[in-house]
């Protein structure tokens, strides 16, 4: 998708922050694999498509619901 935003480390640590992983490392929301690095699962999610999982689209989805509850509970909004 052309014009989106790239999926940041921050997107990637607040969304697994729900998440606990019985190890040391990052899981996928999505498909529950485990990488070792920020870097690792950032490129797996930038790349999941070529394995046949959508987890990029999830991550996008997520950052959109997450700005979209931030903007309502920011005061003033």
């Amino acid at each position: 998708a052309n014009g989106r935003a790239s999926i940041t480390v921050h997107d990637i640590l607040t969304a697994s922050q729900q998440q606990p992983v019985p190890q040391r490392g990052y899981q996928c929301m999505l498909c529950c694999c485990l990488f070792p690095t920020l870097w690792s699962i950032k490129t797996h999610i930038q790349h999941s498509f070529q394995k046949g999982y959508s987890c990029k689209v999830y991550y996008h989805r997520f950052q959109a619901l997450w700005e979209k509850e931030q903007k309502a509970a920011a005061p003033g909004a």
